[in-house]
């Protein structure tokens, strides 16, 4: 079982930057792919990003060039940065971690672009 937390939402500007976070907990992330999706009211949840367990790293259209995820799997963190933020980033965003038939989720941690 494996239990993930993420932190580092928040309020910022247009412009801006964050640094997501998702710490797990019961097991080591090294052996899961692990992704970050993101659901905005009304919308459907989508993903924003995912990186392997080799490293192979992909993005969704709309964050390439602003967003990196990277992990750290001695310290069973998975990161999500994002840069110069638009309003339409607006979104609740969720941890994932993979492996065969497993599949975890995060709570979620909120994400608002607004001036």
């Amino acid at each position: 079982q494996v239990q993930l937390v993420e932190s580092g939402g928040g309020l910022v500007q247009p412009g801006g930057s964050l640094r997501l976070s998702c710490a797990a907990s019961g097991s080591t992330l090294s052996r899961y792919d692990m992704g970050w999706y993101r659901q905005a009211p009304g919308k459907q949840r989508e993903l924003v990003a995912s990186i392997l367990v080799g490293g192979f790293t992909s993005y969704a259209e709309s964050v390439k060039g602003r967003f990196t995820i990277s992990r750290d799997n001695a310290k069973t963190t998975v990161y999500l940065q994002m840069h110069s933020l638009k309003p339409e980033d607006t979104a609740v965003y969720y941890c994932n971690a993979k492996r065969l038939a497993f599949d975890y989720w995060g709570q979620g941690t909120q994400v608002t672009v607004s001036s």
